[in-house]
């Protein structure tokens, strides 16, 4: 299953509103065979499954081929990860002024960076494998922001954990 296998899906979301609701698209069969986690499914399918861009990036790739564990990531690892090819520079714009970008967040974000040193909720990262079978390293789906305060934090030597959670997709 691709991402253009659930677009009827994404219609009856979009098209329901405030009334196709987390709960209810999550129900649904078709993201149930998946058996992805929670977090998972809001950022991947839920909040981007028929973003234009995100399709563009992530469209190749079949979707039951994924297992999603969640690991500790070193904070160095983070520092040259790509993202897809149709946001690629937004990573290190989000670098470039951190205090902003956590700023613009709940003030809870703001205390998870200052107590903790990581972000409140855990990104989505890929195995380039997916994408290019020639490649390797991990790619960031989504968190884009998070991660570029990351490096931003690591840049002007504010808080920052040596470990920081993701989900990683891998085979």
């Amino acid at each position: 299953m691709k991402l253009e296998d659930l677009s009827p899906l994404m219609k009856r979301r979009r098209a329901g509103g405030l009334s196709y609701g987390y709960d209810r698209f999550r129900a649904d069969p078709a993201v149930t065979l998946l058996q992805w986690p929670d977090d998972v499914l809001e950022q991947f399918l839920y909040d981007h499954g028929d973003n234009a861009a995100f399709v563009n990036d992530y469209g190749s790739i079949d979707l039951c081929e994924i297992t999603w564990r969640l690991e500790k990531i070193p904070a160095a690892d983070f520092h040259g990860m790509p993202t897809g090819v149709s946001d690629a520079g937004c990573i290190e714009e989000f670098a470039e002024d951190p205090v902003y970008w956590v700023g613009v967040r709940p003030r809870e974000v703001g205390l998870h960076w200052e107590e903790h040193g990581t972000w409140l909720r855990p990104p989505l990262l890929i195995d380039r494998l997916f994408l290019d079978p020639s490649d390797n390293g991990l790619q960031v789906v989504e968190g884009r922001t998070r991660v570029g305060v990351l490096r931003g934090r690591v840049r002007e030597g504010l808080h920052v954990a040596p470990h920081h959670h993701a989900w990683v997709a891998r085979f």
